[in-house]
């Protein structure tokens, strides 16, 4: 079958083990290196990445791009704004072309359904830069992240802040993957999907949905958020009402370990979902934590592509 990686659980968890140890490895190697010089060993010479984006991004975009030219590749960006995808060409359709011009397809869209859909008609791996429910890339930098900070993740005490979203759905399936456990703050009526949670618990891990924010962040490793509301959401005002009490600021993140770290996966609306004494404080890994989309993407491509 073909390895897309359209969830975590595609790859599995000694796979995703495999891709943050490379990118360990593959950032070490670059140290003081000018980002647009390729990898010594320039592992995807002569490949082409495909990137179709019907959600705008910074992040996705630029780290996808970046981590294609250091592997030794080309990347293809297509807007659907710019595309007959985005005039009515069907997805099976757009994934049989591209098929022939690239070697793997990232796409970042809104409905699941058209990622599926993307790899069930296309012949090369599809990769989920972010769909409406789950974020897997994002999630690999994240853990690469907490890695990197000495924090082992069997154990890890997560706590979530805020929307049930995509972000958390990934954190969850990771916690499955590695046994941690997610304590997630969430307004009532904005819970995780309920899947992801139950195919977390079946695996002996511990997920817990609350209502109140201290609870939740009470002798965490990690402090986890992201915006309240996502692109093309309705209804705004009432959600971003309901999120308030779950904003981290300075006494919320001190109800935390006093070694515990703090993520968002950006943008970030100051004010909101987060102060700035957090996300610009000493326990913010937030910047780390974007460059490493970078380093995540190219061992992610490296898995997709059978070089991994």
């Amino acid at each position: 079958m073909m390895p897309n990686f359209l969830n975590l659980s595609d790859a599995g968890g000694d796979a995703v083990a495999a891709m943050i140890a490379d990118a360990i490895d593959r950032k070490a190697a670059r140290a003081g290196w000018a980002k647009a010089k390729a990898d010594a060993d320039a592992p995807l010479a002569a490949h082409v990445l495909a990137m179709v984006f019907e959600k705008n991004s910074t992040r996705t975009r630029a780290s996808f791009d970046i981590a294609i030219r250091q592997l030794g590749g080309v990347p293809m960006i297509l807007d659907a704004g710019t595309t007959q995808l985005g005039r009515g060409e069907t997805i099976a359709d757009t994934a049989r072309v591209l098929s022939r011009y690239a070697d793997a397809i990232m796409i970042r869209t809104d409905d699941h359904a058209k990622i599926e859909e993307l790899a069930e008609f296309a012949s090369v791996p599809v990769i989920n830069g972010l769909t409406d429910l789950s974020h897997p890339c994002q999630i690999v930098a994240d853990l690469l992240t907490i890695v990197e900070q000495g924090k082992a993740l069997p154990g890890l005490e997560l706590a979530w802040l805020g929307d049930g979203n995509n972000v958390l759905s990934s954190l969850i399936e990771a916690a499955g993957l590695f046994g941690f456990h997610v304590r997630a703050g969430c307004p009532q009526g904005y819970e995780p999907d309920a899947s992801f949670v139950a195919a977390a618990r079946a695996k002996g891990v511990r997920i817990d949905i609350m209502t109140d924010a201290r609870e939740a962040v009470a002798g965490a490793d990690l402090v986890v958020t992201d915006t309240w509301v996502s692109m093309g959401q309705d209804h705004a005002h009432n959600k971003v009402a309901a999120m308030a009490p779950f904003q981290v600021d300075e006494r919320l993140m001190a109800g935390a370990k006093s070694d515990a770290i703090f993520l968002h996966c950006l943008p970030a609306h100051r004010g909101d979902e987060v102060v700035d004494a957090v996300i610009d404080g000493p326990q913010s890994r937030v910047w780390d934590e974007a460059e490493n989309r970078v380093h995540a993407q190219k061992s992610i491509l490296l898995w997709a592509l059978g070089k991994l």
